[in-house]
């Protein structure tokens, strides 16, 4: 029987969907990705918004089976295809990096978009956004003491061969190494290395790398240009919302809303 064919929609800069093609790609499984049309603009129709009602990436489409979120995408991946096992074996080392992958795609992920917004967004200027990048900065330092804890003495965060743990955390260390935020401890330096180095992950950082070089990826000054004619809006939810208050970014959020480039989800389901 012939295998139903995989098509991830993605972003090459989505720390979501790159966990969900580095779990993919250890697998084996081939597929081939698709850029949503008009992904950002709140406006996504067609096969990706019925299949994604948040309009977000990724969204994983196997044959007749549409699955959104990364965290349920891999679910279904490690059900899907069991083998090579990308969980821990025991019921407490699973709740370890599932744990991890938790706090990595909310706390964690909220610096880097906050970055995000003052470095190629400019939502902010001057002192203030001085103050918001100094407050990210530090944030991150952080985590990289807590993650080199939660590392210790284990080769991979998985355990002793790479998997669900390691994949959950990398896309992110990538995306703040991306603004020179990188850690300074050893041996998170050499995970990253190792896990960079992984045939899994080349082909994912060199797709995000793509962006703004290649002529056929959506440059991030592109992206710009279309948040400023309110082509585009930036995604505020959840933990981007509180990280932006909290860290002291009110005003962007304000402003934003007067301008209308920022957004909500739509009420769910919208069917």
């Amino acid at each position: 029987m012939t295998e139903p064919p995989l098509k991830p929609y993605d972003h090459p800069l989505s720390p979501y969907a790159q966990k969900v093609k580095i779990a993919l790609n250890e697998k084996g499984l081939e597929y081939e990705t698709e850029l949503p049309a008009a992904l950002g603009s709140g406006t996504t129709a067609g096969d990706f918004a019925a299949g994604s009602p948040r309009g977000e990436v990724p969204l994983l489409v196997h044959g007749s089976v549409s699955v959104f979120d990364s965290t349920i995408i891999l679910e279904y991946i490690e059900d899907q295809w069991p083998e090579p096992a990308l969980l821990p074996g025991t019921p407490v080392e699973r709740a370890r990096v599932r744990m991890l992958e938790d706090a990595m795609d909310t706390h964690y992920e909220a610096i880097n978009w906050g970055l995000s917004e003052i470095v190629h967004f400019r939502r902010a200027e001057g002192a203030a956004a001085d103050a918001l990048l100094e407050q990210a900065r530090g944030q991150l330092d952080g985590w990289f003491r807590w993650l080199t804890a939660e590392l210790g003495d284990r080769t991979w965060f998985n355990g002793d061969r790479f998997g669900w743990g390691d994949l959950a955390v990398l896309p992110y260390l990538n995306g703040s190494a991306g603004f020179d935020c990188r850690p300074t401890q050893p041996a998170l330096v050499d995970w990253m290395a190792r896990a960079n180095d992984r045939d899994s992950v080349r082909p994912v950082v060199a797709a995000a790398q793509a962006v703004g070089m290649d002529s056929d990826a959506v440059s991030l000054e592109a992206v710009h240009a279309a948040l400023e004619q309110g082509l585009f809006k930036r995604e505020y939810r959840d933990h981007r919302l509180e990280w932006m208050i909290k860290t002291g970014g009110l005003e962007i959020v304000r402003a934003g809303l007067e301008r209308g480039n920022i957004r909500f989800i739509d009420p769910f389901p919208t069917g």
